[in-house]
């Protein structure tokens, strides 16, 4: 099966994964964007315009300019929600963002202010369509994703209607799935249930949005690393609930900790500066290399 989802690509391969951002939601962008050095683009909807004819017309421009390189597709495109899920009721009764994206074709989604298992299941459920069973019973409700809205994300991913309806979920829960589902436990309020939240099936990344979790803790500006003790425990926590849950966890590396943070087994990173993520995919396959079976050295 050739992949649609770059970033499913790599790290079905343990390969890191590393993302730029954009609130430019044109063509002319999304042309510009398909040849990123970065793997996939979070278009930030949670700070920039609501624009959903914005998005249609980025994913266009992706679509039209991107091609395949290193043997794998372009850049994916991960739309982050303006949505906060703050619980069951405030997802559902904003599920229509959700549907409304999707149809675009973006290829993921990321819920901010993740604060329950509940408004996690409620983003699970509205982006899977309902005839897809996988996970479905004690763990997860039945999709909520309606017929009607694939034809043109469809001829965005270039596949027919059909193939899109089939491979238009959640990843890993479904292994030919190839939407990304990731939230950011990153208040208080997300922390004390981030065990349970990560835990949702569904998800394939989670992260404890560092800046938005500082300021719940009384920081105004977000501490320069190392950070204090409250927050390094507070960024441990939500690693440890990611592995015991075997969901990868996102977050920012910087030059003096990439090739450490890949070593523990981080997969998906924000750099700032794209000769990082270069070292970091050189370090990767030279430990590859290393552990023919993709184990870490």
């Amino acid at each position: 099966m050739t992949r649609i989802n770059r970033a499913i690509a790599l790290l079905e391969r343990g390969q890191p994964v590393y993302y730029t951002s954009t609130m430019e939601l044109t063509y002319d962008n999304g042309r510009a964007l398909a040849g990123t050095w970065a793997d996939y683009i979070r278009l930030d909807l949670e700070h920039g315009p609501f624009d959903v004819k914005g998005v249609r017309e980025f994913m266009r421009g992706l679509r039209d300019a991107s091609h395949s390189r290193d043997g794998l597709p372009g850049p994916a495109a991960i739309a982050e929600l303006p949505i906060d899920g703050t619980d069951e009721a405030t997802v559902r009764a904003n599920s229509w963002m959700i549907k409304q994206l999707l149809a675009q074709g973006v290829h993921g989604l990321i819920l901010c202010h993740a604060e329950s298992p509940e408004a996690v299941r409620a983003f699970v459920e509205s982006a899977r369509y309902s005839f897809q069973s996988l996970g479905v019973g004690q763990a997860l409700g039945q999709g909520r994703r309606g017929h009607g809205g694939q034809k043109f994300p469809a001829e965005i991913w270039g596949l027919s209607e059909h193939e899109y309806l089939a491979r238009a979920d959640a990843w890993p829960l479904n292994p030919e799935g190839e939407l990304l589902l990731g939230i950011k436990a990153e208040n208080q309020r997300a922390l004390a249930r981030v065990e349970e939240s990560v835990a949702v099936p569904g998800l394939a990344f989670a992260e404890w949005g560092s800046g938005d979790m500082c300021m719940s803790f009384g920081y105004r500006v977000k501490p320069e690393r190392p950070y204090p003790p409250e927050l390094q425990a507070v960024m441990d926590r939500v690693w440890n609930a990611c592995r015991k849950a075997k969901v990868n966890f996102l977050c920012i590396a910087e030059e003096n900790d990439i090739t450490a943070l890949l070593d523990k087994g981080l997969r998906i990173l924000r750099v700032y500066d794209p000769k990082l993520a270069e070292i970091g995919r050189a370090h990767v396959a030279r430990a590859t290399r290393r552990s023919p079976n993709g184990s870490q050295p």
